[in-house]
């Protein structure tokens, strides 16, 4: 039987790299995107390989359409088929209000999402060419939804990943492709170098978050191939949040009720 086919965007590193692992462990052949992380892309590679599945590498900056049109060409003349896109790519960029350049809002929406928005275009035509009843799997924020400061563009731009996955959704269902998101709050990423530092920042966010821990890109990755699952069969337009309840307290001490 025909193994199916994951393109995880932004894979060498981070959350993605976790994606990209759950899709091996679960079977699936996966495309390694990567946009400057290319060492460590073609280190994930080597490790997806070693679970007896086919991986292979492929750069592309999701800012940039064209870019973009080439990675999902690559996609069907290297792996032949797609079944599931993550679109996990994305930067961060915080800055108030204030003094929020057009540069930086650009830099900002054109990655996470106006790249995001024709990778999905280009993915779901050659699903539908190919007659394939595909999943498309977005990765969000709880910012999309909470309020941190200096995050207007970013907040934004994951709010508005979240309302076009329910687009997408009703736009796709007639062609069996489901959409759905993934919104992790804080998660243990690359930036987490085990410095003395980041360590105790670690242990301040975590007392604040009602679960008392972050997210790891594993779990992040497991929840990704629940939602490709036929499991999953009947979800599509919305969005999970993975943040431990850290959206939920209005104001929360130890010891304290209300």
């Amino acid at each position: 039987m025909e193994r199916k086919v994951a393109l995880v965007t932004g894979s060498g590193r981070g959350i993605g790299k976790g994606i990209a692992h759950a899709f091996a462990n679960a079977g699936y052949d996966v495309c390694v995107n990567y946009n400057k992380s290319a060492k460590q892309a073609e280190e994930v590679v080597q490790q997806l390989r070693g679970l007896g599945v086919k991986a292979e590498a492929v750069q592309a900056n999701i800012a940039d359409l064209d870019n973009v049109a080439s990675l999902i060409e690559q996609v069907e003349s290297r792996f032949g088929r797609l079944d599931v896109l993550v679109n996990n790519s994305g930067i961060t960029r915080m800055k108030p209000f204030l003094e929020t350049s057009p540069e930086l809002f650009d830099e900002v929406v054109h990655t996470d999402f106006r790249g995001l928005y024709f990778c999905s275009q280009h993915a779901a035509r050659l699903m539908v060419k190919q007659g394939t009843q595909g999943v498309i799997i977005h990765i969000s924020s709880n910012h999309a939804e909470g309020n941190w400061a200096n995050s207007t563009v970013y907040a934004a731009s994951k709010a508005a990943v979240n309302k076009l996955a329910k687009n997408m959704a009703l736009d796709l269902a007639p062609h069996g492709i489901r959409v759905v998101g993934i919104a992790p709050g804080y998660t243990k990423n690359s930036w987490a170098d085990g410095s003395e530092r980041v360590q105790k920042m670690i242990e301040n966010i975590s007392s604040r978050i009602p679960m008392g821990r972050f997210c790891t890109p594993q779990e992040v990755g497991e929840a990704a191939v629940f939602l490709a699952s036929g499991s999953a069969g009947y979800m599509t337009g919305t969005t999970i949040y993975m943040d431990g309840g850290a959206l939920l307290p209005v104001w929360a001490e130890k010891g304290n009720n209300g």
